[in-house]
């Protein structure tokens, strides 16, 4: 409409220049002019035409500043893995500013009326990041939060759920929720503080409030979960959560695919093999999901891990019974693991876990003289 008016006020004020000129027959007088309109109309679509151009190069930047993305790691969203189950798997490295405290495996599980959300990331603005793109599967609003132990590069993003949805229900193991009170929580914002600098905003923690135990079983909004609580393994304070709607298996990090964790006192070597080992027996889900790395099918997601551990076990063993120091043999050792030689934090951690697995076989050793 306006565009209509102005060309209309053009039209006149070329018309009436025009008849100023009383040499020129009124046939030509309003060929002149349309000349003349011709052209304004084309400098003004021209002008249309950029400013359409700009806006749409405007909309494009916009749409790329709304993504998530963490430097030479890329960008990140959550991709639909199993019937209603959408994972966001993060950056396989460990923590450090780039990646801003972000590596682990956050989960959406979307159900009739709300979300429910499996460890949400490692800080408060990395989880106001991970909020906006869980908006872009649903605008549902997120029900329940499940965290599957202590570390905080998995709960502290508890923080920003817990600011837009003041109710939600967060969930975990009571050994978990213990600890991380009495001082976990604390040794954590430490770590990845100082590796990340992006711990503003984290506290005060959020820390679960609902238990959950082992064997248990659990229906949140039409959505089944059946809990398993090893009594030790990758800690003494981790669940790990069956949804048996999507029969979907979260590990935490009992499994991991891609890097390497530490093991601390809480852990056992020896009992996350076990774990392992019954599962890959004893389970048939559609996906299994690690606490890091890649989801998938049972074997090509389980194995790589366990044969590390076990290669650990087998040949610590050995080096205990010989009378060694994991520092004599863990060169031959690291040679019999070329699969791990990509696997970040390898050659940092694997001799540490060398170290405690041999601690492990002579603790046991000594309960079974001792019994």
């Amino acid at each position: 409409m306006k565009k209509t008016i102005f060309l209309s006020l053009v039209t006149l004020s070329l018309i009436t220049n025009v008849y100023g000129n009383e040499a020129k027959t009124p046939a030509q007088i309003m060929q002149d002019a349309l000349i003349k309109i011709e052209a304004i109309a084309s400098t003004v679509s021209i002008d249309n035409n950029l400013s359409d151009i700009n806006r749409t190069e405007a909309n494009i930047s916009n749409k790329v500043d709304d993504t998530f993305t963490l430097g030479k790691y890329g960008t990140f969203k959550f991709e639909k893995a199993n019937d209603n189950v959408y994972i966001m798997h993060g950056p396989v490295v460990s923590p450090n500013k780039e990646n801003q405290g972000f590596m682990n495996n956050p989960a959406v599980i979307e159900s009739e009326h709300g979300l429910i959300v499996i460890d949400p990331g490692g800080n408060y603005n990395v989880g106001k990041k991970i909020l906006a793109e869980i908006e872009k599967v649903s605008k549902k609003p997120i029900i329940a939060v499940l965290n599957t132990h202590k570390h905080g590069d998995h709960w502290f993003a508890n923080k920003a759920i817990v600011e837009k949805y003041p109710k939600v229900d967060i969930y975990a193991h009571p050994n978990m929720i213990k600890v991380s009170q009495e001082g976990e929580a604390e040794i954590w914002y430490g770590i990845l503080s100082r590796t990340t600098g992006n711990l503003e905003g984290t506290k005060a923690f959020a820390f679960p409030t609902k238990i959950l135990k082992d064997a248990q079983k659990i229906e949140i909004d039409g959505q089944n979960f059946v809990i398993q609580h090893p009594p030790v393994a990758h800690t003494d304070t981790d669940i790990l959560v069956a949804h048996m709607n999507s029969m979907t298996l979260f590990l935490g990090d009992n499994l991991m695919k891609g890097r390497l964790g530490s093991f601390d006192e809480s852990s056992s070597i020896l009992g996350n093999i076990e774990l392992l080992e019954n599962i890959k027996k004893e389970t048939a889900f559609k996906l299994y999901v690690p606490g890091h790395g890649k989801s998938g099918k049972k074997d090509e997601t389980i194995d790589m891990f366990l044969n590390y551990l076990k290669v650990l076990a087998e040949d610590g063993k050995k080096a205990y019974e010989d009378d060694k120091e994991s520092y004599e043999v863990k060169d031959e050792i690291m040679k019999k693991l070329p699969w791990m030689n990509d696997w970040d934090a390898f050659a940092k951690n694997m001799p540490s876990h060398l170290n405690k697995v041999m601690q492990e076989i002579g603790e046991k050793e000594l309960l079974e003289e001792d019994e």
